[in-house]
């Protein structure tokens, strides 16, 4: 296994480096804003920002990618999102905030673009699986490892800061110094949400609702608990818990959904995150130990819709359509995660109480489930036996690039 993994060190290195800052970036910024008096509305609009960026960057970075380089890009993509880390400690302003995050967010999906890229052209379709599922829990890893330093300074000082930005320079020190051959970044064609939506609707809408849920934890998460009068200490188990969950119940989850029909299996995580939310919310109000169970437990489910979506998609296309409907519904949990923590806030603010960000997820949650039952039901969608489904493959919301890596187009012509 080591051998086959040696040649990825520098970029796994590079990836758990990256998260770790940009896991506890994210989570500071909400607690720096709700400890300065911003509304939990503009928190969300300020947060929101961020998943703009990616989307953005989705379109932009791949001509500066192909024009110059792969290190040069990366080394250039880091310098913008550290600049920009150091500037919130400027001045707390919301236009302000938003505008830097909004930069992060392109520079972050450069980032994410010039490793995947590099990984896809390192890695033949023998080894594949185990490369895409190593940087997959790379990046899990260091987002849990990033929410831990929340306590590595005072809250209200600019220490974070500086922690955030010797993440991202540790980052770019082993792509600088790796002999690797700079990769073409591949060429992704295009197809349209209508095509998926007529072919799998609950794919394509457990995407979607995939971005609601995951944003809106990101970015309210923190804000959650701090109104909860959580510790900055206990906030960081909280959200590094909840992460940690997602990595430990992918691989379960992935087998259920490949042993059992997923256009049952989705609806039923949607019940199953309804459920949790609502004994969160009553059962956990005088327990942070019995929270952070739950919340681990709520991480687990809420971050395997993603790829059981992702999945449920690709049982309805071809081998050779894998990496395009893959680019596709990356857009669809793109326009999710923009609107989730707009959403999220607002619900919280419309309930009077911090547990409104669960009243948000129940919601949601819930309504993915019944949508995809009735249809279900009506005939609406198309049922598939468990054996001829593709595999579960663990994936995180990156760049489109890291589509090429999906084993799945592999194994699918394999079987052809």
């Amino acid at each position: 296994m080591f051998p086959v993994l040696k040649p990825f060190i520098a970029l796994y290195s590079a990836v758990l480096f990256m998260m770790t800052g940009l896991g506890l970036l994210n989570s500071y910024l909400s607690l720096r804003l709700s400890i300065e008096g911003v509304s939990t509305q503009m928190v969300s609009v300020v947060l929101t920002s961020y998943f703009i960026g990616l989307v953005v960057g989705t379109f932009v970075c791949k001509r500066m990618i192909s024009s110059v380089g792969h290190i040069r890009s990366f080394a250039a993509f880091t310098a913008i999102a550290t600049a920009m880390v150091m500037m919130h400690g400027l001045y707390i302003s919301v236009p302000f905030w938003a505008c830097l995050r909004f930069i992060t967010g392109v520079s972050s999906m450069g980032l994410f673009m010039v490793i995947e890229s590099w990984l896809n052209e390192c890695a033949d379709s023998q080894v594949r699986a185990r490369v895409f599922s190593v940087y997959m829990i790379m990046g899990y890893l260091g987002g849990t490892i990033g929410q831990k330093f929340l306590n590595a300074g005072d809250s209200q000082s600019q220490t974070l800061y500086l922690v955030v930005g010797i993440f991202l320079v540790l980052g770019t020190v082993p792509v600088a110094l790796t002999h690797s051959i700079h990769p073409e970044l591949p060429r992704i064609e295009q197809i349209s949400l209508k095509t998926i939506w007529r072919k799998s609707p609950i794919g394509i809408m457990g995407c979607f609702v995939a971005g609601l849920t995951n944003s809106a934890f990101y970015t309210m998460g923190p804000v959650f608990a701090h109104q909860i009068k959580l510790t900055v200490s206990q906030m960081s188990w909280f959200m590094a818990l909840t992460v940690l969950g997602g990595l430990l119940l992918q691989w379960p989850v992935g087998t259920f959904s490949d042993r059992f029909d997923r256009s049952l299996v989705l609806p039923s995580l949607g019940l199953i995150v309804s459920a949790i939310c609502i004994f969160i919310v009553l059962a956990t109000r005088n327990s942070f130990g019995m929270l952070l169970v739950a919340t681990t437990v709520f991480g687990g489910f809420i971050f395997t819709v993603y790829p059981v979506a992702v999945a449920r998609a690709h049982d309805m296309f071809d081998a050779q359509d894998v990496v395009k409907v893959s680019s596709a519904l990356l857009l669809s949990f793109g326009v999710g995660a923009v609107l989730g923590p707009l959403f999220a806030s607002t619900v919280m603010i419309l309930s009077g109480t911090p547990y409104g960000f669960y009243f948000y997820l129940i919601g949601v949650s819930s309504l993915y489930a019944l949508i995809t039952m009735a249809m279900r039901q009506k005939e609406g969608v198309q049922i598939l036996p468990a054996e001829e489904q593709v595999d579960f493959v663990m994936m995180k919301k990156t760049s489109d690039v890291v589509m090429h890596m999906d084993p799945r187009q592999d194994i699918k012509e394999d079987v052809e």
